[in-house]
């Protein structure tokens, strides 16, 4: 078995254990559901969760509004601290430039809308009701 063995396994990491790996998604199930859900593309296909990831495999993942398109450069096994786990990625500029700009539209978007100052009372989610029900 020597050293050999475990630089083969390493090799070898299944695609829902690296982006938990690599702290893209909080759990490994949630990781594992994503890429089910097709939130998840290597090499532009859809993938499963038992997929092998290899070096040099551009991932595209979605999570919520936010979209990554990454290259892995690197292999783990085990969940490290972030400053690690950013070593087992590349983003493309492209993906950086798109993120900054949904960013700053969000910001806009949510700056025009202020909150209220209480919750809404039983009298005001009835009428709230009554105004979206309108349209069906």
């Amino acid at each position: 078995m020597g050293m050999n063995a475990g630089k083969e396994i390493e090799q070898q990491v299944r695609l829902d254990k690296w982006l938990w790996a690599a702290r893209f998604f909080k759990t490994r199930s949630l990781a594992g559901q994503a890429v089910s859900g097709g939130k998840v593309q290597v090499n532009g296909n859809r993938a499963r969760s038992s997929r092998l990831v290899q070096i040099g495999d551009v991932l595209r993942i979605r999570r919520g509004e936010v979209e990554f398109t990454i290259t892995v450069l690197a292999l783990a096994l085990t969940r490290r601290p972030a400053v690690e786990a950013r070593l087992l990625y590349e983003e493309s500029e492209q993906s950086v430039q798109l993120r900054q700009e949904a960013a700053k539209m969000r910001s806009l978007l949510a700056a025009g809308q202020t909150m209220p100052a209480k919750k809404p009372e039983k009298r005001d989610r009835r009428k709230i009701r009554a105004f979206t029900r309108k349209d069906e």
